[in-house]
């Protein structure tokens, strides 16, 4: 039973005076986050207008996002965090989807938005570092009580957390006051978060990452929540000495960021004790403890549900646990039918995997899913025959222990982000002179996918004539973790009888194939440069340093 509110275990926090938020600025005890956070919803309420009473937030983590959830919670708004790494057209599609009647951000924010139409006049923007928001809040702190507004129940929607699908469209999740206060609950029991931890969050907060498992559990537990504006690996251990931090959360390659940094003999003089978060390999989390000190737990969930999986003693290294219950299964999504169990080589790679590998489903879930907003057909592909599918693939071993096995759908996730596939393909198609084009995932020899894409080009046109990385740069719709990192290049890619192209093959090939393979180099560089066989077999000797090639075919 969902019985608490966001609003709930915030009020209890009325006097609290233990440290609540700090950053390299401030610290504001809990009994001070709860009165801002009042002022903020007094504002909010005093600005509303008919409609669904959304309000966009697109900051850095900074305390006022924070303040903002807070206000959010005592309203009864509903937070949509917007996604600073989208860009043009998408972005503008996103926010539109949520019908927002307020935007908070700043100057730097509304820059971002110069341009595009998102369904907010500019007169609707509340600029955190303008002239006129301290004073206006001051005016509201004056009579907010800190109170919730006297419609809040526990369904009363929370947040809308932008994800993407199969199609490719915009979706954003429902979470409500009692999902969000439930998993507070929840996940600061199963990650251990207590009073006295002090939670860093590097993690951006409009990721259900960074609030799921960091900010509403601790807002559970009573623990202080310190902030970094943005990741940064390097900053990474400075702030952690600096708040004596202990807990953390974390998604994609993050780990593997910080793992890159230059090792220092004190690097093990640290407060860190634990850490929650996805995607990082079992070597990294042995490399991280033995250099940090610190445990990683990793998990599995999304924005949409959480839960299906326990954690238990003994479990491979692999694997993310066992079925929370009997409702949790793996199924071939035509028939419905259970897969049979994995049967695993040495290496711990599925040689039975038509057999084994299907998707993962929860046949009591359904109930539980909130569902997308304004979005029937998302509805209907996570909600079918009464079961709640997650759009992910698993296998289940001989011994019952449940592992993830990729992403069925047109997604890919990267540094822990869902990717659209399809609209990587389609600014690809946009190219004057490629004749055809698809997109998808390839394993990143660290964590989670990179996007590649495939394309067919006339007889005498070479890639070097295509001027690729100036024209991807030039797709105000594609954002940066969008564009290709690898580019199959071909003058007649294989395709099947109706002349769609062979997207299975030509990923499961990935760049071992015979045709030309261009490689972006990553940061920094403005080109695409050539896979010679000495890069190939390089890059296979990062998965096996990583213990992942058992996600190579």
């Amino acid at each position: 039973m969902r019985d608490e509110t966001i609003a709930g275990l915030l009020l209890a926090r009325l006097g609290d005076d233990r440290p609540g938020l700090r950053s390299r600025g401030r610290t504001w005890t809990w009994d001070e986050v709860v009165r801002e956070s009042a002022a903020r919803a007094s504002l909010a309420r005093a600005l509303r207008r008919d409609g669904p009473f959304h309000i966009g937030v697109l900051l850095d983590n900074v305390p006022e996002y924070v303040l903002w959830l807070g206000a959010a919670a005592l309203s009864g708004a509903t937070v949509v965090g917007i996604n600073s790494t989208r860009t043009g057209a998408y972005l503008e599609q996103e926010v539109r989807h949520t019908d927002l009647q307020l935007l908070v951000t700043d100057e730097a924010g509304a820059k971002l938005l110069d341009g595009l139409d998102i369904g907010v006049p500019r007169d609707r923007f509340l600029l955190v570092d303008g002239g006129d928001y301290a004073e206006r809040l001051e005016r509201h702190a004056a009579g907010a009580a800190p109170a919730p507004a006297p419609d809040i129940i526990p369904e009363t929607q929370m947040l809308l957390l932008f994800t993407s699908g199969t199609t490719g469209a915009s979706k954003a999740a429902r979470c409500s006051q009692g999902r969000l206060a439930e998993l507070g609950r929840d996940n600061s029991a199963k990650y251990n978060i207590k009073r006295e931890d002090v939670s860093y969050c590097p993690m951006p907060l409009f990721h259900g990452n960074a609030l799921m498992a960091l900010w509403a559990p601790s807002l559970a537990a009573g623990a202080t929540i310190v902030l970094a504006p943005t990741f940064s690996a390097s900053g990474f251990l400075p702030d952690v000495r600096y708040y004596g931090a202990t807990f953390f959360t974390y998604v994609g390659k993050a780990i593997g960021y910080v793992l890159a940094t230059p090792e220092r003999p004190d690097d093990g003089d640290n407060t860190l004790t634990h850490g929650f978060g996805t995607e990082a390999s079992p070597e990294d989390k042995a490399e991280f403890l033995r250099r940090f000190g610190a445990r990683l737990v990793e998990g599995y969930g999304s924005s949409e549900g959480a839960g299906m999986i326990k954690s238990v003693p003994g479990a491979p290294p692999t694997a993310f646990g066992v079925p929370a219950h009997d409702g949790v299964r793996i199924v071939h999504p035509e028939t419905r039918e259970t897969c049979a169990p994995a049967i695993l080589d040495g290496h711990g790679r599925v040689t039975n995997a038509e057999a084994a590998v299907g998707e993962i489903v929860d046949v009591h879930g359904a109930a539980r899913f909130e569902g997308y907003y304004n979005n029937p057909e998302a509805d209907a592909e996570r909600v079918r025959h009464g079961w709640y599918w997650t759009g992910d693939l698993g296998y289940v071993d001989g011994d019952g222990f449940l592992y993830f096995g990729g992403r069925s759908g047109d997604w890919i996730r990267v540094d822990s982000e869902n990717i659209s596939a399809l609209l990587t393909q389609n600014v690809v198609r946009r190219h004057p002179r490629i004749v055809d084009a698809v997109a998808f995932g390839v394993p990143d020899p660290r964590s989670g996918d990179q996007v590649m894409a495939a394309i067919e080009v006339p007889e005498g046109v070479r890639f070097e004539d295509l001027d690729f990385a100036a024209f991807l740069a030039a797709q105000d719709d594609l954002g940066t973790k969008g564009a290709p990192r690898y580019v199959r290049v071909s003058h007649a890619l294989p395709t099947t009888g109706s002349g769609k192209l062979k997207k299975k093959e030509l990923q499961l090939e990935g760049w071992r194939t015979g045709d030309a393979v261009y490689r972006w180099a990553g940061r920094g560089a403005s080109e695409y440069a050539p896979m010679t066989e000495a890069d190939k077999a390089a890059l296979r000797g990062e998965f096996a340093a990583t213990g992942r090639l058992r996600f190579l075919p």
